[in-house]
């Protein structure tokens, strides 16, 4: 078999050398410098331990094999957490609350150290529960839907106590869901209803109130119309009598005013008992017919019928 010679050897030998030297080289200039991504910082561990400080976003050198680079997102983050609590008048409540966060780009270092990557999971989601139940144990139930956006506040001011500690913003935080008991909701329903109803109920009492005072004022018309009617038929009857007392006719208007329509009756020395309406009507009779007779025919004029003198009747003695 046929050796290599020695400068064969020796070149292979620096080849093998050189050829670990560039290696080393490129390990250790991919290991000198980092690029920390968009949305991140850089949390420095120099041998292990977290230092002051972050890196921002791009290019940095960085001491190889002793310093190493966690990135750490910055970037808005959402946590969307369900929650059982009960309302101030114990109703049980279902809600859903919907948390936008986001890190604080100084205190990233310290929350590496202290919670690490999974704070979300150790640290939001338990203060997001804790927060909701804090908050809705202030509201009845009713005012949890009434006052929603005040409810809303509250729940971030709690959790704005609780995050801000380790580093943590609150950016924006939305109930997406409160849902009660089935039994509240038919309560609920059922006092709706009778608020409706009463709220019509109270609508027809105050109808029914102006139109019984509309009926009283057109009474009250009415009445002012009649007395004034009879204010002024009293004033022209009071005119007509005076007029009448002036006059030499106003005995003849009150007999006229007070005679019932029929002639006395009178009895003569006879005995005899006359009734004048008889007589007058005769002889209203007999004028009619000589009025509807011809021109021609004389008018033969009835003698007139005397009429006795009324005389008092005699007395019967007692038996």
């Amino acid at each position: 078999m046929e050796q290599n010679p020695p400068s064969t050897r020796k070149r292979i030998r620096n080849l093998v050398v050189a050829g670990l030297i560039a290696l080393v080289a490129i390990i250790l200039l991919i290991s000198s410098f980092t690029i920390v991504q968009p949305g991140h910082v850089g949390v420095l561990l120099r041998l292990g331990a977290v230092q002051d400080g972050v890196l921002s976003e791009g290019f940095h050198i960085i001491t190889p094999f002793v310093t190493n680079v966690v990135q750490l997102s910055v970037r808005t983050a959402i946590a969307e957490v369900p929650s059982s609590a009960a309302s101030r008048d114990l109703q049980t409540i279902q809600a859903s609350v919907a948390v936008n966060y986001s890190v604080i780009p100084v205190s990233a270092a310290w929350l590496y150290q202290t919670v690490g990557l999974g704070y979300e999971t150790v640290i939001v989601m338990p203060a997001i529960q804790e927060s909701v139940k804090a908050a809705t144990a202030q509201y009845s139930a009713e005012e949890l839907i009434t006052k929603r956006q005040d409810v809303s506040a509250v729940i971030k001011s709690e959790l704005e106590t609780k995050l801000t500690h380790y580093g943590l913003k609150i950016e924006a935080l939305n109930i997406t869901s409160l849902d009660f008991s089935e039994e509240y909701n038919i309560a609920i329903e059922a006092k709706q209803t009778a608020q409706q109803q009463a709220l019509k109920a109270e609508q027809d009492l105050t109808r029914i109130k102006i139109e019984a005072q509309q009926q009283v004022e057109q009474a009250k018309a009415r009445a002012e119309a009649t007395r004034a009617e009879a204010d002024a038929q009293a004033y022209a009857i009071e005119k007509l009598q005076q007029q009448l007392q002036m006059s030499e006719q106003y005995i003849r208007y009150q007999t006229i005013q007070r005679w019932d329509g029929k002639l006395p009756i009178v009895s003569g020395e006879s005995g005899a008992i006359l009734d004048l309406s008889s007589i007058m009507d005769a002889s209203a009779s007999a004028a009619a017919s000589a009025a509807s007779a011809p021109a021609s025919a004389p008018v033969s004029t009835p003698a007139p019928t005397p009429v006795p003198t009324p005389v008092p009747e005699a007395e019967v003695p007692a038996p």
